[in-house]
């Protein structure tokens, strides 16, 4: 067995689904070896009682066999946008085709493995899907905190930035919402700095990453 420790992450969660229990063990021991945490599912009923219950609470990723008495994984994979489960998949098996690897990798799989499949495959495999997951999270928190700048402009900064963001002139704004050019100056300045962006292409793409409800469209003022 190759076991080489490149997964050591002490944060991150690993769920493993799979209806054979010695396989679950054998792959808990094998990344409770490389410093991973994992736990174990026999059905992906029971991950999805678990998942609504503790939610996505850690960098994580899912490792998930194909062929399991009810729902199989590639049934589960189909729903897991529908559950909320936003979790890179690998794939295993004992029992696969291409076909099945085609679908499984077409629906976003990180990879498939068939069984008996080396150790550092799979913690290859488990790495980069921790990894994306941690990208998906930071993006995410990234998001949120964007959406809380934005809430604390005022109404006349976020008129001014609409405006600014559609290509207006100053003095076009100005001229858009009765206000001096000075006021739109001073506005758009205030914006920025509560935005944390320092050019217009930075308030530009900041805007562009707001929920369109919340940013409301290009140019769109309320007087």
């Amino acid at each position: 067995m190759n076991t080489t420790a490149s997964c050591t992450d002490e944060a991150a969660m690993v769920y493993v689904v799979d209806d054979d229990a010695s396989v679950r063990a054998a792959i808990e021991d094998l990344l409770a070896s490389v410093g991973l945490q994992a736990q174990g599912f026999g059905a992906t009923a029971d991950f999805v009682a678990h998942w609504r219950q503790h939610g996505d609470s850690a960098p994580a990723c899912l490792v998930l066999d194909v062929r399991m008495p009810g729902q199989s994984g590639l049934d589960f994979q189909r729903q897991m946008q529908t559950l909320g489960v936003q979790l890179s998949v690998i794939f295993v098996t004992g029992h696969g085709d291409i076909p099945m690897s085609v679908q499984a990798m077409k629906g976003g799989a990180i990879e498939f493995l068939t069984k008996p499949f080396r150790d550092q495959d799979l913690l290859d495999a488990i790495q980069q899907g921790i990894a994306h997951d941690r990208d998906r999270r930071a993006q995410a928190g990234a998001a949120q905190s964007l959406q809380a700048q934005w809430g604390g402009l005022t109404q006349g900064e976020r008129d001014v930035v609409r405006g600014v963001v559609a290509g207006q002139l100053n003095k076009q704004v100005a001229a858009a919402l009765g206000v001096s050019e000075i006021t739109v100056k001073v506005r758009r300045a205030q914006a920025m700095r509560k935005l944390q962006v320092k050019t217009l292409a930075e308030l530009v793409r900041a805007v562009d990453r707001l929920d369109p409800g919340e940013a409301g469209g290009p140019g769109e003022v309320t007087g």
